[in-house]
């Protein structure tokens, strides 16, 4: 059959249409995206105003009518931290359904964890052993640790690019002491959960997805995205290590003129970057690899699970 992945993140609404079956592996037919940045339309009170409403509305009725024109069968909408954390996230679920039809599932940070591993352990396979996935979002960073498909530990940290990116450094380029300021807040944020990591000894695997993960390891001089998805990718600390402090001398359009930097994420860059070399030093991680599916994957990998075999 032919499903639908409609998920509302923090920077981007994306519709993903999959042609898929139990026991096969999904194949990518169609990929309809509109940056949004709902994260940045909150007001100061956390809410999400009504132009911010009337825009995810909108993103969603076309998204809808993409999904119509490619013969989407069955459609999987879900929303992530932006919605998640919004103080109006009633209201905004219920003016989307009210005006769309669609009943977005607001996933918690630690599904979203989860979902991500099993699309990791699907990629990767059984051969990978103990897996660590990291996953830095608009609006949260997602760790998860396990040899199985479900994790032994899964957690959610508010350490988005684009939260950091709003909340720390409000200048471009960024004060020297926010990015010091930045650093510490991470790293500290990180350091809480080493524990309740390590207790399972180290991963056999290291693995990360995400945008700002690809960016990095672009940076750091792995193949692009138009050579394919078997191609191996990987990111070393030391070349991320290196490319921090060029990252925070530059402002935003300078990173965009960067390989593999787009100018929507450019200005979040040197927040991910922050948050990716935090997670591999804390973690003791020299060298992770690149998975190229993630949540969304995760999501349709769950749904053919629950239909069972045909």
């Amino acid at each position: 059959m032919r499903l639908g992945v409609l998920d509302v993140g923090s920077n981007t609404v994306h519709l993903l249409v999959v042609d898929a079956h139990p026991g096969a592996r999904p194949l990518p037919a169609h990929s309809h995206k509109a940056e949004l940045r709902l994260a940045q339309l909150l007001d100061e009170g956390g809410a999400v105003g009504p132009e911010g409403v009337d825009k995810l509305i909108g993103v969603v009725h076309d998204a809808l009518q993409a999904a119509e024109d490619k013969g989407v069968e069955d459609l999987l909408p879900f929303a992530t931290s932006a919605v998640r954390e919004a103080t109006n996230a009633d209201d905004v679920l219920a003016r989307v359904k009210a005006e769309t039809g669609v009943e977005l599932q607001v996933l918690t940070g630690a599904e979203e964890a989860r979902l991500t591993f099993l699309a990791a352990r699907r990629w990767f396979g059984w051969s990978a052993g103990k897996l660590l996935v990291l996953d830095i979002g608009g609006g949260s960073l997602e760790i998860a640790y396990g040899i199985d498909e479900e994790p032994d530990a899964a957690v959610s940290l508010p350490l988005g690019a684009g939260r950091l990116t709003a909340g720390w450094l409000p200048t471009d380029p960024a004060d020297p002491d926010d990015v010091r300021a930045l650093r510490r807040h991470v790293r500290a944020q990180i350091a809480r959960t080493v524990g309740e990591f390590s207790r399972f000894g180290a991963p056999d695997h290291v693995v990360a997805t995400s945008k700002t993960f690809k960016q990095l390891a672009r940076l750091a001089g792995a193949a692009r995205s138009a050579e394919g998805l078997y191609v191996q990718r990987e990111l070393k600390r030391e070349s991320l290590e290196g490319w921090v402090p060029r990252l925070a001398s530059m402002t935003a359009e300078e990173r965009a003129e960067l390989p593999g930097v787009s100018d929507g994420r450019s200005s979040q860059l040197l927040a991910g970057a922050l948050v990716a070399e935090g997670a591999m030093d804390l973690f003791a991680v020299e060298t992770l690899e690149i998975c190229p599916w993630a949540l969304r994957e995760g999501v349709i990998l769950r749904r053919l699970d629950h239909m069972g075999p045909v």
